[in-house]
């Protein structure tokens, strides 16, 4: 885990006004463009979604692209003393079928809710046949902006803020901080052309992926091979995953406005090895008082 500067520092916004100087922060290639991505539409038949997110899922895994953001978030969820995380957005369960284990193994266990608009069934079955209680998957759709109240933890997202529009991504934010929660974003689309060629790959990518995934699906191998809506949607979603993507000072900006509701927010990039993918995060948590 690398700091560089102000793209990997750790910083209390509250202090941040005098020493921080913005202008230095990257703002993105591109200007940001909130377009549409497919596989968020409800008219999409719910196999079909299902596989997109899967198949994403298994690529990123076999990445490990998020694992040089688990000692951050570990850290984050000590700090705050955090028991339980609620993972928004979860798609196919992103990176927590791993690193919950990898972070009990580090002494921090937390029991983790997925949660999505769209639950994805198939993850939702392989999560109860393979774990235990501690990770579950919530049956009923939860959107990100509006969460029961019975789900409380510390909030998650991987690769999933960039859906949110910048209104309904502040609201977001300050959801987490005016229920006193913490909130770790970590985003790996980004406006650059290392990214966008990246996204050019996924259609090839789920070619090679599909036969290989387990448990194995038919639905996910006949929108791969018979109807490749699959590789398609991959492609074209990734490509606009970029295009809306938060470049690094617009994240950053999401943080400012809690600076005075007593909050530590870290913001960056990370990235394990010279060829990863870097990822974007923006963490921000209340730091509990320490027992005496």
């Amino acid at each position: 885990m690398k700091n560089t500067g102000l793209l990997g520092g750790d910083l209390e916004f509250s202090d941040a006004k005098d020493g921080l100087d913005m202008r230095n922060v990257p703002g993105g290639l591109l200007r940001r463009l909130h377009l549409f991505e497919i596989h968020e539409q409800p008219w999409l038949p719910h196999s079909l979604r299902d596989a997109v997110t899967d198949i994403l899922q298994w690529i990123l895994n076999l990445t490990g692209v998020y694992a040089s953001v688990e000692p951050r978030l570990r850290a984050a969820l000590k700090r705050s003393r955090a028991t339980q995380v609620v993972d928004l957005c979860s798609g196919a369960g992103g990176p927590w079928l791993w690193m919950q284990e990898r972070l009990a193994a580090q002494k921090t266990p937390v029991n983790v809710w997925l949660t999505d608009k769209y639950p994805n069934e198939a993850t939702s079955r392989t999560i109860q046949k393979r774990t235990r209680q501690r990770l579950r998957y919530h049956s009923s759709p939860v959107e990100a902006t509006r969460i029961p109240g019975d789900l409380r933890g510390f909030r998650t997202l991987f690769t999933a803020f960039h859906h949110f529009p910048p209104e309904q991504a502040r609201a977001l934010v300050r959801q987490a901080v005016e229920q006193r929660e913490g909130i770790a974003i970590f985003e790996v689309p980004r406006r650059s052309i290392v990214t966008f060629f990246g996204c050019l790959l996924f259609a090839f990518g789920a070619l090679l992926a599909v036969p290989l995934m387990r448990p194995f699906c038919w639905s996910r191998v006949f929108w791969t091979y018979v109807i490749p809506l699959a590789p398609l949607i991959l492609c074209f979603d990734g490509l606009v995953s970029c295009l809306r993507a938060y470049s690094l000072a617009e994240l950053s900006e999401m943080a400012p406005i809690h600076a005075t509701q007593g909050y530590r927010w870290e913001f960056g990039e990370e990235r394990r090895g010279i060829f990863s993918l870097k990822v974007t995060f923006l963490v921000g948590f209340p730091e509990r008082e320490r027992q005496i």
